[in-house]
């Protein structure tokens, strides 16, 4: 990432930055070994809205879309399943 927030490409040199790559979309995704729920409601996902408002939105991709993945130690026989979703979600631009 910070060879790409380097001045010219996400951001233009300046007083304020100015965002360089508005018109696109992004989709963050989040693999942990907590479970995904908990991991959302009790600790408010802080760190996946911090990388969507810091380095994404600041650069101007907007929508940002996240999809978070628990308890991935937990269950290796899901992977393909985890891998399809994300696959068709590209597929879709969504």
């Amino acid at each position: 990432m910070e060879q790409n927030a380097r001045p010219g490409f996400a951001l233009a040199k300046g007083r304020v930055p100015k965002p360089l790559l508005g018109g696109r979309s992004a989709r963050l995704v989040v693999t942990m070994k907590m479970p995904a729920f908990f991991y959302h409601f009790y600790y408010g996902a802080h760190s996946a809205k911090s990388f969507e408002r810091n380095i994404l939105k600041l650069a101007g991709i907007k929508p940002v879309h996240s999809t978070l993945i628990g308890n991935v130690e937990r269950a290796p026989g899901e992977r393909t399943g985890w891998l399809d979703k994300l696959t068709e979600l590209g597929a879709h631009g969504t």
